[in-house]
């Protein structure tokens, strides 16, 4: 009787006050139940008590508009102010279910956004009547308008996993579609030098444009992201990528061997029953030569903080010069004493971008594949994050031991190649269908 007096409630709206009462029932179905349950205790009580019952019961009740004998329509809900009609959530459903066209799913998950008057409305309600079952109104209207949606896309809710996400925007009643992305994870080959991992806006302009990037706001006109950029988004009929590594080479140097980890993040794709097959081979000719990308999987979201956050060995393979000539035994035994830990403070030639600290990480082994006067190739296995190209010339100190040190000449990284990248366990690798 407390809700009843504040004013006209749909069979919705006062149902819901007792959402937490009983299994089996929809909130319309309990606000209707207590309306004629408090009509029939009416008959119990005196004359008097019934008819302020029934006044109270009149404007959103039938059965008491007709005991009392009042002609007329229902009165509006003041709480919901017609949101919960069932023609109302009808029409939600059917603009949503206009909107997934073109979209390729199979799980949904409807989400409502309240307007400021319905939002104050629901907690006038709550403080007034007083109820401690109550569910929010956001609640029914999700789970309402999503079985309508089911219903008529045949497509399934699922809270979650969703594939595509439904905003009902109830100020102005219309719908909106959010997409979530698509996850692939796979190995990429980096086959020639002189371009990046990722996009790099121009440092001058910050890509905006401008005379040193030619006006196109990259200070490289290619990455590995990029190249695989323009199938991906194709197949999948997406607005973009986002590309995430297993940490990065230099611009200079390739990634060979068996490549490296990644995972795609495929922005807004209306296509998600892709052929990965044939997307690795159409990303493999159109790269040909640049970059080749295998093992494509289709992953969960996880994987990404997976891949970014995991500390693989890598084996790198340089070609370095040195200032003096050295003969093999003496180049071999500093080699050897580059094994064990290493002392390294952010290089010089990133300090611009990277903190200021000293990082220390495990050199696992070092050796000599051949040495031709002051050029010699090395192979060198270390932990990830360590900076090989310092390691042979100490940056000036900043790295030790180094080779520079060790020789008491001068060395430098002329070519520089990862040939191995330690992978993702298949523990961890979470697959999806």
């Amino acid at each position: 009787m407390r809700i009843l007096r504040l004013g006209p409630i749909c069979d919705s709206c006062l149902g819901r006050q007792f959402a937490m009462l009983g299994t089996g029932m929809t909130n319309t179905e309990r606000g209707r139940s207590i309306k004629t349950v408090m009509v029939m205790s009416a008959d119990l009580q005196d004359p008097e008590k019934s008819i302020d019952m029934l006044r109270a019961l009149a404007p959103s009740c039938r059965q008491a508009r007709l005991r009392l004998g009042v002609e007329g329509e229902d009165g509006s809900c003041w709480v919901c102010l017609g949101q919960m009609r069932p023609e109302r959530l009808e029409e939600l459903a059917d603009k949503a279910v206009e909107a997934f066209r073109g979209i390729e799913f199979s799980r949904f998950l409807v989400g409502t956004l309240m307007s400021g008057l319905l939002a104050e409305n629901e907690e006038l309600l709550l403080a007034d009547g007083c109820s401690r079952h109550a569910e929010p109104m956001k609640s029914e209207i999700n789970r309402e308008v999503g079985k309508i949606i089911a219903v008529k896309s045949g497509k399934q809710p699922d809270l979650n996993n969703p594939e595509v996400v439904v905003h009902l925007h109830l100020t102005d009643g219309h719908v909106e579609i959010q997409i979530q992305p698509l996850y692939i994870y796979g190995r990429y080959r980096k086959l020639q030098r002189g371009f990046p991992q990722t996009r790099w806006p121009c440092r001058v302009c910050g890509g905006r444009g401008c005379e040193r990037c030619g006006n196109t706001g990259r200070m490289y006109q290619e990455s590995v992201d990029e190249l695989m950029k323009e199938p991906i988004v194709e197949a999948a009929d997406a607005e973009d990528t986002v590309f995430h590594g297993a940490g990065r080479e230099d611009i200079d140097a390739r990634m060979l061997g068996s490549g490296r980890p990644f995972v795609v993040e495929v922005v807004r794709p209306r296509k998600r029953c892709l052929d990965l097959s044939a997307l690795r081979d159409e990303i493999n000719r159109r790269c040909s030569g640049k970059v080749e990308v295998s093992d494509l999987i289709f992953v969960d979201k996880s994987m990404v903080e997976t891949v970014k956050n995991e500390r693989f060995e890598k084996t790198y393979e340089a070609v370095i010069e040195i200032s003096a000539l050295v003969d093999e035994e003496k180049l071999k035994s500093a080699l050897s004493k580059l094994v064990g830990f290493v002392e390294q403070r952010t290089p010089t030639r990133v300090s611009h971008r990277r903190a200021d600290k000293v990082r220390r990480r495990a050199v696992h082994s070092a050796e000599l594949e051949y040495l031709n006067g002051q050029i010699a190739k090395i192979t060198v296995r270390c932990d990830s994050g360590l900076y090989v190209k310092e390691l042979i010339s100490g940056d000036g100190g900043r790295t030790r031991p180094s080779l520079a040190e060790l020789l008491g000449s001068d060395a430098r990284v002329v070519e520089l190649d990862v040939i191995d990248v330690g992978g993702v366990s298949n523990a961890k690798i979470t697959r999806i269908s």
